[in-house]
Formats: structure tokens, sequence, C-alpha cells
């Protein structure tokens, strides 16, 4: 639990550029103090306090504004930046190296006790806002684009936006490492658009020559004009 709790801060460091020293990430990253928590009520919960363990991640709820499922399974790495309205439910499972912002939600579907949050891989970035809701998995180093709706698996190494989230890949290559770009996303409405447009001018281009070719004189007065 400590070599977690050592990692989560190390964490803050690597990827957060406005965080100066350890003791900062101690004293001022609700993030940490909500996985420090958490890994304390994630023992209690498996050692069979479920009271203790839920009672301490509400007082973490109270005081953080992140709300974490005492059965939750968070890998090493995990960094939840700025974090207020975070929530990741019981059955979620989260890999390591993982960057969840604010507003995220590890939702689940069913009623039942059964497997009904979702699993991150390694290296996944969830962007602000994101609501990622049933019993499924997002793939190692994917994305998903602030404010996208995913109620689907999702492959490794894919970007996902939209509402509902759209997988696409970023040059069909896998990314390397963990990328935090949040601000060059595809968007699939817009390419669809896009190739929308472009079939409209290739058809007028052949109506175009069709009228040509059916009536060469109209079109010869026209050049005259």
């Amino acid at each position: 639990m400590f070599d977690a709790l050592r990692r989560d801060l190390q964490t803050v460091l690597e990827r957060d550029p406005a965080s100066r020293s350890r003791l900062e990430a101690i004293l001022c990253y609700p993030g940490v103090h909500a996985l420090a928590f958490h890994r304390v009520a994630h023992r209690l919960w498996g050692a069979g306090w479920f009271g203790s363990a839920r009672f301490l991640s509400h007082i973490s709820r109270f005081l953080t504004g992140i709300e974490i499922h005492p059965a939750a399974k968070l890998g090493p790495g995990l960094f939840i930046d700025h974090g207020m309205g975070v929530v990741i439910g019981e059955t979620s499972e989260v890999g390591r190296n993982v960057t969840i912002y604010q507003g995220v939600s590890l939702a689940g579907t069913s009623l039942k006790r059964e497997k009904r949050h979702p699993t991150l891989g390694d290296n996944v970035v969830v962007g602000a806002g994101a609501k990622i809701i049933g019993g499924f998995t997002i793939g190692d180093n994917s994305r998903i684009g602030a404010g996208s709706v995913v109620v689907r698996e999702v492959p490794p190494n894919s970007v996902v936006v939209g509402v509902p989230g759209r997988v696409t890949h970023k040059d069909g290559q896998r990314v390397e490492g963990i990328d935090l770009n949040q601000t060059d996303l595809p968007d699939p409405v817009a390419r669809a658009l896009e190739q929308l447009l472009e079939r409209i001018r290739a058809l007028e281009g052949e109506v175009e020559t069709l009228r040509k070719a059916v009536d060469p004189d109209e079109q010869l007065s026209r050049d005259e004009r």
C-alpha cells in the first residue's frame, strides 16, 4: 500500500507541470488525498470491514469531492487531476498509469451484483466530463475525449469522441506511453460532413460533364454569353 502511495505522489510530479514538489502534492492535491483514503478503505474492504470502509470513503468524498467505492481496484500511477465530481463505481478496475480529469464517471448499468462498471487498461487518459457506462473494457493506451459518453468496448490504442462515443485511431499507429493531448482529437461528425461535401462537388462535376455531352450547342451558347 505504501509503495502505491509513493507512486501516486511521483505521478503528480510526472504529469502535472504545475506541481513543484512532493510537499505541494501532499498538501494541495485532492486526487492524492482521495487515493490515500481509498488505499486504506480498500484494505478494510478486503478484510471484511465493509461498514468502516464505506464510512472512510464517505469522509473522502466529503473532503475531496471525489467518490471512489472502496471495492474498486485502482492500479499504481493513477493521476486524478483536479478531481471534483469524479465517480468510480464498485466493480471498476483501473490499470497502471491512468489519467482521469474532473467530472469523469465510471458508472454501472445493472442492479445485479455482478461486474457492471468499466475496466480501464494501462496508460488510458479520460478527458474532463467523460462518462464510461457499463462493464466493458477500455483498451490500453486509449484516449477518451472530454464530454464523451462511452457505452461499448474500446480496442487498445484508440481515440473516442462524441455522444455516443465513436472509436477512431490516431494515424492507425500505436500511441507509445501516455498521451495527455486533448486538443487534436478527431471529430468524426466534422469528418463525415467534409466527405459529404467532397462527394457533392464530385457529383456536380459529373452532372456538368453529362450536360455538355447531351447538349453541346447549349453549352456553347452559354460560353458565348
